[in-house]
């Protein structure tokens, strides 16, 4: 199976752009209608149904922000009556406020039709062994990838994160061809199977990752380690969950399922809708959701969108790999560094992609540490030799980041690992 739904994912421009028109029309009229925040929002602006007959009209629309979700929290954006919802999920909090989002049977169907795409996307079928070890509960990621799999038809693995000598037993005694879970987890789960001397005994062939950054030199490490091919996955609590689009056998961008979410890319500063292939921030709006169609939602997250042909036959768009946020990069000493720069430099120089980045401020200035792990083979290295390889590292980050930062060089596996996403980031910092 090449396609799980080939008449939307091969469709001609033409078509995508009749399906995004009509469905962005009625979406506008559904939220208009049924909620009214956003309908104080699209007033206020100036802007009405009648206004939007095209996906050229969507910059007539206000954008929804993460901020906006919160002021609406918990049933302000709903646009159902509750007794029609069936299903919440809900981002983590870690950065302020949770977001809860609402789910129709209809809309668990999408999103799950979606996730079944990415699945064929990576090779997978009726006859795979679907092994997932995203979270569950609340975090999409697990029921994403577990509905996906129920609709290609393929058994599936609801592991769950976590207890990784169980995850293994059961790759190994259930057969396990395709890994969903965290790239920090992937790495973690081959790191452990070389330590245990079970490869040989593994059959995965694909991995399905997502839900954290993660760089292009971290997948080559993971496929060795696993001898699989990685794929990327994307998605948003906000949207509807991983799924909102995913990698081919190309590995050159992630297609975006159009006929679901209209993508654009924006000047984060002014608003301003930017060309395909300018870098900016990504816009989704949903055309298809009944309980939670967020028009216009601001992501925060930076990429790229093209259009280029792609060889696996798809024509939806691709979005580039996440090359940074809006909202999480680090001012530091006031030069703007992304964590993704860090795990670039470190993984290119032949180091674990395990990693801690630590900031304090002492006497209002600005401390900037890398606790980086080293391998076992550098484990023997000499105290000297060790020094050497910390003074070497950070000319390397000096080089990336324009600034100077500690680097702490420390024993394998100290760092402590993440069965979720992992923790990059710790800022003692008192602003």
């Amino acid at each position: 199976m090449r396609y799980y739904q080939q008449d939307m994912e091969c469709a001609s421009r033409e078509t995508l752009r009749e399906i995004q028109s009509e469905r962005l029309a009625r979406a506008v009229r559904h939220v208009y209608t049924n909620v009214p925040y956003y309908r104080d929002l699209m007033d206020k602006k100036g802007v009405a149904p009648a206004d939007i007959r095209s996906v050229d009209d969507l910059p007539k629309l206000p954008f929804l922000t993460k901020d906006d979700l919160r002021k609406a929290y918990p049933y302000g954006l709903l646009a159902l009556p509750r007794s029609e919802v069936v299903r919440i999920q809900s981002t983590s909090g870690t950065t302020g406020t949770r977001v809860v989002a609402f789910y129709t049977q209809k809309d668990i169907d999408l999103w799950d039709a979606c996730c079944a795409r990415a699945i064929v996307a990576a090779g997978g079928g009726r006859d795979d062994v679907v092994h997932v070890s995203y979270g569950y509960g609340l975090f999409t990621g697990g029921p994403g990838l577990n509905g996906g799999s129920h609709m290609l038809g393929s058994l599936t693995l609801p592991m769950s994160s976590g207890n990784t000598d169980r995850q293994i037993q059961f790759m190994r005694d259930l057969g396990s061809t395709i890994l969903c879970c965290t790239p920090s987890y992937a790495a973690y789960l081959a790191e452990t199977i070389l330590a245990q001397g079970v490869q040989d005994y593994i059959v995965l062939k694909a991995g399905i990752f997502g839900a954290e950054a993660w760089s292009e030199e971290m997948r080559r490490d993971i496929e060795k380690n696993l001898r699989i091919k990685a794929y990327d996955i994307y998605g948003l609590t906000e949207i509807s969950g991983p799924g909102v689009s995913f990698e081919c056998s190309e590995q050159t961008g992630m297609h975006i399922n159009e006929d679901h979410f209209v993508a654009e890319i924006i000047d984060p500063d002014t608003g301003e809708v930017l060309p395909e292939g300018v870098k900016g921030e990504l816009v989704f709006t949903c055309v298809t959701k009944e309980a939670f169609p967020l028009l216009r939602y601001r992501t925060r997250d930076i990429c790229v969108l093209s259009r280029k042909e792609c060889s696996c036959g798809r024509t939806l768009v691709k979005m580039s790999r996440i090359m940074g946020r809006t909202d999480d990069m680090l001012i530091i000493r006031g030069v703007n560094v992304f964590p993704s720069q860090i795990e670039t430099v470190l993984l290119q120089c032949g180091y674990p992609a395990n990693y801690q980045i630590i900031l304090d401020r002492v006497r209002h200035a600005d401390t900037f540490e890398v606790q980086v792990e080293m391998s076992q083979e550098m484990f023997s290295d000499t105290v000297r030799g060790i020094a050497a390889r910390e003074r070497e590292l950070m000319a390397s980050l000096r080089a990336m980041l324009g600034i100077s930062a500690k680097v702490t060089i420390v024993a394998p596996r100290s760092i402590a690992r993440s069965e979720g996403k992992a923790v990059r980031v710790i800022d003692n910092r008192k602003v």
